[in-house]
């Protein structure tokens, strides 16, 4: 997609962290995004592997649209929130460094989001594949949860970060991710914002596919169970 010199209506913020196997494939994944506008923001969160030599050509070929930046290592907390900082969109949509978008992604929840002003998030389903891209199994959340309320969200906490689209003023309202509580800061997260009023919606369509490797969220069972306990 080319950029046009306006500004973009959703800024894609992009945490990684000694991801360079899989961080190529993410990029492209959003670079694909058709139907509106977009600036990609990659937050290096101290990597010591190739990140910063792959990514050099990007920062070249788009400019302003596609920022990468480098930070000392302080967690996926830390590196999200100075993407929201840095971003210059309203709307702000999370990409884990080894997982990818699917087609629309972008344009479909920001639509939703642009109609009704009354949102404060766009929620998803996803799609779990293995550490090849290749697919295990369709999560559609609201099978299930067919309301994202309050009750909902404490009962079920149907979180994935990827799969959601949010009003960067809300994320800046309850001061963003809490450093505390990794690896569970986006249920926190979401927490927070529903306690506040923040009301949100599905759109029921797999929109990202997530990885599942060892060094997953999904993987890290003990700390993970204590970590949703403290922000519960």
């Amino acid at each position: 997609m080319e950029f046009a010199n306006v500004d973009p209506l959703v800024g894609v913020i992009i945490p990684t962290y000694n991801c360079d196997r899989f961080i190529e494939q993410a990029i492209e994944s959003v670079l694909q995004q058709e139907g509106c506008t977009y600036e990609v923001i990659v937050i290096d969160d101290g990597s010591t592997d190739s990140t910063e030599r792959i990514l050099a050509s990007y920062t070249e070929l788009y400019g302003d649209r596609f920022r990468y930046i480098r930070q000392k290592n302080q967690g996926v907390a830390a590196a999200r929130n100075h993407g929201i900082a840095v971003a210059r969109a309203d709307l702000i949509a999370f990409l884990d460094a080894d997982d990818y978008f699917l087609p629309d992604k972008l344009a479909r929840q920001a639509q939703i989001l642009t109609k009704r002003p009354d949102l404060g998030i766009v929620h998803s389903g996803w799609q779990r594949v293995d550490i090849q891209g290749n697919k295990l199994l369709d999560v559609c959340p609201w099978e299930q949860i067919p309301e994202l309320d309050l009750e909902n969200w404490l009962r079920w906490k149907p979180v994935l970060p990827s799969a959601m689209m949010f009003r960067r003023e809300w994320l800046q309202y309850v001061g963003g991710f809490d450093r505390r509580f990794p690896p569970a800061e986006d249920t926190d997260l979401v927490l927070k914002l529903a306690l506040n009023g923040c009301k949100t919606t599905w759109l029921r369509q797999i929109t990202v596919c997530y990885r599942q490797h060892g060094e997953s969220a999904m993987h890290k069972g003990l700390p993970q169970a204590r970590s949703l306990c403290a922000v519960t």
